[in-house]
């Protein structure tokens, strides 16, 4: 097989969107599709079957998510090297992704010549966070958010349902209210509930308030678990 092909593994749990990938890339000469994975279980599990180059991941997927999926992968493998996709670009979700070992994070609605330069540069084990974000960008806002994320709630004076938890590891993944309650198989009024208790328990004023608490609440959580 020709070195310099670039030999990439696409996980999200939508078919339609990976065929979508496969047809986008299909013309590059320089990057070939060597494995596809439909949750983050799958993706887990064949990437030590694959070793890809790179890993184009979904945030969100069923089993476990992409970023509980990354996160796995790097403690067995630190170069591994991920493009995220999603619909969920904004800086909390950039910090999110960053911790995970992320290289990177992409709109799903990325034009093609823009995720074929993406691609090229998470190769090099360099940074893609769109055009507006260089490296001494990223580096502002990674300490940015390692102080405004470092809640200064102590979750032991603070009951929280298992619900409750689950609703914030969703948000975290950035799941809409009308996505948690399909998950949760409740109605959307009551993940509405949720938000709203939650934020009264947190003293959080305003819903990105909260998506960044839920973010940084995950991924501790995730930390815990791995020690």
């Amino acid at each position: 097989m020709d070195s310099n092909l670039i030999r990439i593994f696409i996980a999200d749990d939508h078919h339609l969107f990976r065929e979508g990938i496969v047809s986008l890339l299909r013309d590059a000469q320089d990057i070939i599709v060597a494995g596809e994975a439909e949750n983050g279980e799958q993706l887990y599990t064949k990437y030590f079957e694959i070793l890809p180059d790179i890993i184009l991941s979904d945030i969100s997927m069923p089993l476990i998510s992409g970023i509980e999926a990354i996160y796995k992968i790097k403690q067995m493998d630190k170069s591994a090297k991920v493009l995220f996709l999603s619909m969920y670009d904004s800086e909390e979700f950039i910090y999110y992704t960053l911790k995970a070992g992320g290289l990177g994070l992409a709109s799903k609605n990325i034009i093609k010549s823009e995720l074929i330069n993406a691609i090229r540069i998470v190769n090099k084990g360099n940074y893609y966070f769109g055009k507006n974000y260089n490296e001494e960008d990223i580096s502002l806002l990674i300490e940015k958010f390692d102080s405004i994320l470092s809640p200064q709630i102590d979750l032991n004076d603070i009951s929280l349902s298992p619900r409750e938890i689950q609703t914030l590891k969703f948000i975290s993944e950035g799941f809409t209210s009308k996505e948690i309650a399909d998950k949760l198989e409740v109605s959307k009024r009551t993940v509405d509930t949720h938000r709203t208790h939650l934020m009264s328990k947190l003293n959080l004023r305003t819903l990105p308030e909260l998506i960044k608490f839920a973010i940084q609440f995950s991924f501790k959580e995730q930390m815990k678990e791995e020690k």
